[in-house]
């Protein structure tokens, strides 16, 4: 690896939001975005809600209680934009980019994620502000 993660595409935007059942009309009945799937991932805190959005998807993530890290953003910044997430072919391989990139990681090896991928972030000092996940599709077969 030359120090660069093995992005491929961007995988989805996360959105932080105070609530599922109040956000969600804005996106599918508003916007016509197809709801895919919802999923709780206690490791992260948050419940999330994958919309199609195209090649892309749009994950609006609640939280599931205070200490979840998306309950602290809606606390200091409101319900927005909450990262990036680039999918990667191998999420440990990423990290460890990134890592000799100089960026400064939240996450030193991947962690369950939605769907059972495995994420990394990587802190926003580091991408100009924007928290960043590395996400690893589940293999199959």
């Amino acid at each position: 690896m030359t120090g660069k993660p093995d992005s491929r595409r961007l995988h989805h935007i996360g959105i932080a939001v105070r609530s599922l059942a109040e956000a969600l009309p804005h996106w599918t009945e508003g916007l016509g975005l197809e709801l895919e799937s919802t999923d709780e991932v206690p490791v992260q805190g948050v419940r999330v809600a994958v919309l199609r959005a195209g090649a892309a998807r749009i994950e609006l993530l609640e939280p599931l209680d205070e200490a979840s890290p998306v309950a602290k953003f809606l606390g200091k910044r409101g319900p927005g934009v909450h990262h990036l997430a680039f999918e990667v072919d191998d999420c440990q391989a990423a990290i460890d980019g990134m890592a000799a990139a100089g960026a400064p990681l939240i996450d030193r090896s991947p962690k369950p994620g939605a769907h059972d991928c495995r994420v990394a972030f990587v802190h926003p000092k580091g991408m100009d502000g924007v928290l960043t996940e590395l996400v690893e599709e589940p293999r199959h077969g």
